[in-house]
C-alpha cells in the first residue's frame, strides 16, 4: 500500500458508512461502502469512484458482480435480479451493451447481441415452451430477417418488423404444407402460393392436434419482469462529506438510476403480439379430401390486410420450367438477399460505392454556397462539378475501398434548387442514399437495360440513363424546372439530381436520382405501367409475382372518385401532356400503384385462431358475400374527413410538396384519408387518393380454376407519369410505337406527340370514368 493511502472507517451524517482505503480524502483502493437502505459496494474504488472489479448488493435482492469505471457497471459482468432473472455479458454505462445472455424469471432465454440495454443485432430467444427464434433484433423487437420455430413443428423463415411478420417469407407447416407470400404488421398482404401437404391423411392428424394445441400457444404471454425488477434499483442519497460528495455519491445515484433501464426489458412481453402459428393456409374438411391428398396441386392466392380476395388453383406439373424457378426464387430470397449485390456484380457494388462518395462530394461542396435564384448559365454546359477520386483519396477526397474513378455532377445548382422546391433537406437526401443502410439493386421493370437502385429508406430511386436519354434530359431541364415551379401539383417524375461515373479504363454511367412514388406506409398490392396501347401491353401468367409492374390489357379494373379529385386529376394530366407536347416526348406511361382495403364487415374473418381456412372455390356464402362472390352490402374500407393538419401521419417520403385536395362528398373541403386501425393521410394529387375499383366482367374469358372474391373494392391510388427521358424524333425507335398506337410510321412528325397525349389521355378517362 502507497504511503499516501490509509484504512479508515468512516460514518455520514446520513447513516452511510465507508470503509476501506482512502488517498487524501477520496476513497481509493479495496472498500466497501454501505447505504443507509442497505444496499453495498464491496470492491475496487479509484479517486472516490467505483473502479475496476466489485460487487454491489441491493436492498432488493438483485447483485451484480463484474466490471466497473467511474461509478457505472461497465465492461463484462453479472447481474441477477430480485425475480430471480440473471444476465451475464457486456456493459456500457449500466446497460447490456454488446455479447451477453439473458435467463428471465419465467425460463425463457435470449444469448445473442445488446445495445443501450435493448435486444438489437443478432439473436436467439427460446421460449420455456420450446418455441424459439434465431434472427435479427432491433430495438428489442424482432426486426430482419429471421426463423422462428413453434413446438409444434411449423416454421416461418422471413422478414419482421417491430416484433411481427412484415415482407416476405415462407411459413412450413408441420404436416408438409408450406406458403410462400408476404406479410404486413403480422397479416397476409399481397401474393402468395400455398402447397398443400402431400398426404391427406398425415395432413388431417396435423391439423387436429393443431386445433388442440392452438388455444394453448394464442395464450402465451409472457409475464414481464418489469415490474418485479422495480427494487433494483436503490435510492442513494447524499452523505459524504461536501468534499467528495460531488463525485462518490453523484456516481453511485448515476449508478443506482442508470440501473433502471435494466427493468425496462427484462422479459418478452412486446413478441407475444405474434407468438401464433398460422393455420390460416391449410383445410382439413371432408369435402377437400380429393385436393388435399393432392400434392400436385398449389393455390395462387392474393390477401388483404389478411382477407383472402383471390384464389387460382394450378397444377403444378402443368406450370413451365420458369413458373416453378419463381416459386423457388422466394425462399432463395429470404437466404441469401443481403449478399447478391456484393457476390454476384462487383463492377455494380463498385458503382453504387462510386455514387454515394459522389453525391456526399457534391451536396457538401453546393450546400454551403449562398441560396439564389437560378440564372441560364446554370443550365449551360460550363455548369459542372468534377472530381477525380483516387482510391488512396487525396487532398480533396477521402480514401475508399472502390476503384479509382471520375465523378461529374450536372447542373448542381438546379438541382439544389430542385430539391428545396420539392422540401428535401440536404442532410436527409445525403443520409438517405449514403448512410449506413446503402443502396440495393432492383431488378428492371422493363426492356431498357436500365440499373436500377433503391435507398435504404426507400424513398429514392436511381436509374442509370443511356447517353441519349441524358441529352434529351438536359436539353429539356429548364422547361422542366420552369414546369415544376409552376404547377407543384405535378405528376411527372420528380428529380432530385444528375450525375455520372467514368471508372478509370472503362465505360461511362449516367445516373438519374427520382422521387419513389411508392415510398408509403402502405403496402402496394399492385403496379401497373399504362400507355394507352394495346399492341404487346399485357404480361404472361407465369411471369406474375409480388413485384411485378402489369401492363394495360392487364388492368381488370375501373377506379370511380370524389367528383372533384377526378377533376383535379384530369386538369393536372393536361398541363403534363402539354409540357410533354412542347418537347415532342412520346412513349410515356402513367405508373399506378393500387392499394386494396379490406371490406370491414368482414375483418371478423381475419384468420381465426381456432378453425382452418378452407379453399375460396369450396365456400358458399362468406360474411354477406354471395357464391357468386357479389357483395351483398358495398365495402367500407376507408373514409373521407375534413383535413387537420396536426392529424395526419407524417412518414417520411418525396411527398411533402403539393396542396391538399378538396373533395365534394365533405362539402368542397380539403380532406384527409382515414384509413379504420392504420392511419390518417393527406390527399393529395398522385397520393393517397381514394377511390373505388370496379372489377370489369370479361366476357370472353372464363378461369373455373380462378376465383375473384369480390367485384368491389376500396383502393387508395399512388399515380405518376414516368419515362419522360425516352429517344424521341428518332424513326427507327418511333416505328414501333406508332404501330402499335396505329399511327402511320411514315407520318411522323411534330404532330405525333399530340396524337400520343390525346390517346393517353383518353384511354385513362375510361379507366377512371365519372361516378355514376
Amino acid at each position: 500500500m502507497e504511503a499516501s493511502e490509509r484504512t479508515l472507517e468512516k460514518v455520514f451524517p446520513c447513516g452511510d458508512v465507508y470503509a476501506g482505503n482512502f488517498k487524501g480524502l477520496l476513497p481509493h483502493g479495496k472498500g466497501k461502502y454501505t447505504w443507509s437502505d442497505g444496499t453495498t459496494y464491496e470492491g475496487d474504488w479509484e479517486e472516490g469512484k467505483m473502479n475496476g472489479k466489485g460487487r454491489i448488493s441491493w436492498a432488493s435482492g438483485a447483485t451484480y458482480e463484474g466490471d466497473f469505471s467511474g461509478n457505472y457497471l461497465h465492461g463484462f459482468g453479472t447481474f441477477t435480479g430480485s425475480d430471480g432473472s440473471l444476465y451475464t455479458g457486456g456493459w456500457r454505462m449500466n446497460s447490456q451493451h454488446g455479447i451477453g445472455r439473458k435467463q428471465y424469471q419465467n425460463s425463457d432465454v435470449y444469448d445473442g447481441c445488446w445495445k443501450e440495454g435493448k435486444r438489437e443485432g443478432s439473436g436467439r430467444y427460446a421460449w420455456s415452451n420450446s418455441n424459439m427464434y434465431i434472427g435479427s433484433w432491433k430495438n428489442g423487437k424482432m426486426s430482419g430477417r429471421g426463423v422462428m420455430k413453434w413446438l409444434n413443428g411449423d416454421l416461418f423463415d422471413g422478414f419482421w418488423s417491430n416484433g411481427r411478420r412484415h415482407g416476405t417469407g415462407c411459413y412450413r407447416f408441420a404436416d408438409g404444407g408450406y406458403y410462400f407470400g408476404t406479410w404486413t404488421k403480422g397479416l397476409k398482404d399481397g401474393q402468395g402460393t400455398f402447397y398443400p401437404a402431400g398426404n391427406k391423411h398425415s395432413a388431417r392428424r396435423k391439423s387436429s392436434a393443431d386445433k388442440n394445441g392452438e388455444k394453448k400457444k394464442r395464450l402465451l404471454v409472457h409475464s414481464s419482469s418489469v415490474n418485479s425488477e422495480n427494487s433494483v434499483r436503490p435510492h442513494v442519497r447524499r452523505s459524504h462529506s461536501e468534499k467528495i460528495s460531488n463525485t462518490l455519491l453523484r456516481g453511485s445515484s448515476q449508478t443506482s438510476h442508470r440501473t433502471s433501464s435494466l427493468r425496462e426489458d427484462s422479459a418478452l412481453d412486446d413478441i407475444s403480439v405474434d407468438m401464433s402459428f398460422d393455420a390460416s393456409s391449410r383445410y382439413s374438411d371432408d369435402d377437400q379430401s380429393g385436393l388435399q391428398g393432392d400434392s400436385s396441386v398449389a393455390f395462387e392466392r392474393e390477401y388483404m390486410q389478411g382477407v383472402l380476395i383471390k384464389e387460382r388453383v394450378r397444377s403444378i406439373s402443368g406450370l413451365s420450367l420458369k413458373s416453378k424457378k419463381r416459386y423457388k426464387f422466394h425462399a432463395k430470397e429470404v437466404k441469401s438477399k443481403s449478399c447478391v449485390d456484393i457476390f454476384e456484380g462487383h463492377r455494380r457494388y463498385y458503382l453504387m460505392l462510386n455514387l454515394q462518395l459522389g453525391i456526399r462530394y457534391t451536396v457538401g461542396k453546393i450546400t454551403p454556397v449562398p441560396a439564389r435564384e437560378v440564372r441560364s448559365s446554370d443550365f449551360g454546359e460550363r455548369a459542372r462539378i468534377r472530381m477525380y477520386f483516387p482510391r488512396k483519396g487525396s487532398q480533396f477526397t477521402p480514401p475508399h475501398y472502390s476503384i479509382d474513378f471520375y465523378w461529374k455532377d450536372y447542373c448542381p445548382m438546379v438541382f439544389r434548387n430542385l430539391r428545396e422546391m420539392f422540401k428535401l433537406n440536404a442532410a436527409e437526401y445525403m443520409m438517405s442514399i449514403c448512410g449506413d443502410d446503402g443502396l440495393r439493386e432492383l431488378s428492371s421493370p422493363g426492356k431498357s437495360g436500365s440499373i436500377f437502385f433503391l435507398s435504404g429508406d426507400d424513398r429514392f430511386v436511381i436509374k442509370t440513363l443511356k447517353r441519349s436519354e441524358l441529352k434529351v434530359f438536359l436539353r429539356m431541364l429548364p422547361r422542366y424546372y420552369r414546369h415544376v415551379s409552376q404547377h407543384e401539383n405535378t405528376l411527372i417524375t420528380k428529380f432530385f439530381g444528375l450525375h455520372r461515373i467514368k471508372l478509370k479504363h472503362g465505360k461511362k454511367v449516367r445516373f438519374v436520382v427520382m422521387g419513389n412514388m411508392f415510398c408509403t406506409e402502405l403496402r402496394i398490392h399492385r403496379r401497373y405501367d399504362l400507355k394507352g396501347s394495346s399492341h404487346g401491353r399485357f404480361t404472361k401468367k407465369d411471369k406474375i409475382d409480388e413485384g411485378t409492374t402489369l401492363k394495360d390489357l392487364d388492368l381488370t379494373y375501373e377506379f370511380h372518385m370524389d367528383k372533384l379529385l377526378r377533376e383535379s386529376l384530369f386538369k393536372q394530366l393536361s398541363l403534363d401532356c402539354e409540357f410533354l407536347e412542347s418537347q415532342q416526348i412520346i412513349d410515356y406511361s402513367l405508373l399506378l400503384g393500387l392499394h386494396f382495403r379490406a371490406p370491414e364487415h368482414l375483418k371478423a374473418l381475419l384468420e381465426p385462431p381456432d378453425s382452418l381456412h378452407k379453399p375460396a372455390s369450396a365456400q358458399a356464402t362468406l360474411g354477406g358475400m354471395t357464391s357468386q362472390g357479389e357483395l351483398s352490402i358495398p365495402p367500407r374500407g376507408l373514409l373521407l374527413v375534413t383535413h387537420e393538419p396536426s392529424s395526419v401521419s407524417t412518414e417520411p417520403g418525396p411527398h411533402i410538396r403539393g396542396s391538399t385536395l378538396r373533395a365534394m362528398s365533405v362539402g368542397d373541403k380539403e380532406v384527409d384519408l382515414l384509413l379504420p386501425g392504420t392511419a390518417r393521410l393527406r390527399v393529395q394529387l398522385g397520393v393517397n387518393m381514394p377511390a373505388q375499383a370496379n372489377l370489369k366482367v370479361l366476357q370472353d374469358k372464363t378461369d373455373l380454376a380462378e376465383v375473384e372474391l369480390f367485384e368491389v373494392y376500396d383502393v387508395v391510388l399512388y399515380l405518376g407519369i414516368i419515362d419522360i427521358l425516352q429517344e424521341y424524333n428518332v424513326r427507327k425507335k418511333l416505328e414501333h410505337t406508332c404501330k402499335s398506337l396505329q399511327f402511320d410510321p411514315m407520318s411522323i412528325s411534330v404532330v405525333e406527340p399530340k396524337l400520343y397525349s390525346r390517346r393517353f389521355i383518353n384511354f385513362l378517362e375510361k379507366v377512371f370514368p365519372v361516378a355514376p
